[in-house]
């Protein structure tokens, strides 16, 4: 079974979700969770559960391969659709996995699993 490349950003597995924070002052949210608060600098963000579905925000399309931990398929770097996706509080950046098609403004997208390298690893990804 694969396991997550950078467990902090899990709230959970099974169900998968993503882990954010909300600020106790100001009630800002924010991915990936912090210590401190983005916006007004409070300490003690609580770690909170991020929404598992959202819309498109939007994209451009990677066309180089990223540092390590990526690992090019053996037939070569191939492009793909990254972007922001809005889950009502809070922006993620992410890759989008939607088949063959160009991803879309406002498509609705779920989170799911994305296998890293030769699988060992996943990270997350939002695909329709």
């Amino acid at each position: 079974m694969s396991r997550p490349l950078a467990p902090e950003l899990f709230a959970s597995l099974d169900p998968l979700s993503l882990a954010g924070s909300r600020c106790p002052a100001c009630a800002t949210v924010q991915f990936p969770p912090a210590p401190q608060c983005a916006h007004c600098a409070a300490d003690g963000p609580a770690p909170i559960a991020l929404p598992t579905s959202g819309r498109i925000w939007t994209w451009t399309v990677q066309r180089f391969a990223p540092k390590a931990p990526y690992v090019s398929p053996a037939s070569g770097f191939v492009p793909y659709p990254v972007g922001y996706v809005d889950l009502g509080e809070v922006l993620v950046e992410t890759l989008l996995q939607v088949g063959d098609r160009s991803p879309a403004i406002g498509d609705e997208v779920h989170l799911r699993r994305a296998p890293v390298g030769t699988g060992e690893h996943f990270t997350y990804a939002f695909g329709a």
